[in-house]
């Protein structure tokens, strides 16, 4: 049978065309050599995400634009988001200031 050079001969043009990022021409996938490239010989690695944020600074900045607005509204959307918060007795405090 002649079909043992005929895939041998196909493998190696796949090989071949496939260029030199394949995984069977060098031994690691591209992403993996651009992953190594990007760390500059580095050991550390700068993560693609942000830190998350300080949550009571969120909740701050929520109250603090409850605040700005002014409005029943806006105070009484801020308690149901957070009111356990200790930030959350002072929106009730001006619930009741505006109440007058």
């Amino acid at each position: 049978m002649k079909l043992r050079p005929l895939s041998a001969g196909l493998f190696g043009a796949l090989v071949a065309l496939s260029g030199p990022g394949h995984p069977l021409s060098r031994g690691l996938p591209v992403m993996v050599e651009k992953a190594n490239a990007d760390q500059g010989g580095k050991g550390a690695h700068t993560p693609s995400v942000p830190p998350a944020r300080d949550p009571s600074a969120a909740v701050a900045e929520e109250y603090e634009f409850a605040r700005q607005k002014g409005t029943r509204e806006a105070f009484e959307l801020f308690i149901a988001r957070h009111g356990d918060d200790p930030l959350a007795a002072q929106a009730r405090a001006e619930l009741k200031r505006l109440s007058r």
